[in-house]
């Protein structure tokens, strides 16, 4: 017997909605939760839509980037930070969701998917003191 992962149902779910109108998608919504009750993935639900958001995502060449830091940040700083973004990950869209985090000292840190850029002041003197040590 194959396992069935998380990924495998999301693909299919949206091979299997792709291009299709309302009516179709409230059929097929219904037959994947009772397959998916059938094969107890029910507590997997949340996983599974997670996933699938990351298809779609990727098909319309769209991100979404989670951003903490200390203040609000300016919307120049938000436009360098999308034009780089776009390059890094060849994409067309970029949106942010931005998080107000008073314990952090200043910088930023930015998560894309399962990629982490901690740009923040804490974590640059973590690395400092790191590199130091190791000299010594």
């Amino acid at each position: 017997m194959s396992i069935i992962s998380n990924n495998d149902i999301a693909n299919v779910i949206y091979l299997v909605s792709k291009d299709k109108r309302e009516t179709e998608l409230r059929y097929i919504d219904t037959k994947i939760v009772k397959f998916l009750a059938r094969k107890r993935f029910l507590s997997k639900s949340t996983d599974i839509l997670e996933r699938l958001e990351k298809i779609i995502n990727h098909e319309n060449k769209k991100i979404i980037v989670k951003i903490s830091s200390a203040k609000k940040l300016k919307e120049e700083t938000k436009i360098e930070l999308s034009l780089f973004l776009k390059k890094r990950y060849k994409i067309e869209k970029v949106v942010f969701d931005e998080m107000i985090d008073e314990k952090l000292l200043g910088g930023i840190r930015i998560e894309v998917d399962d990629e982490i850029i901690d740009l923040t002041i804490k974590n640059k003197i973590r690395k400092l003191q790191e590199h130091l040590i190791r000299k010594i």
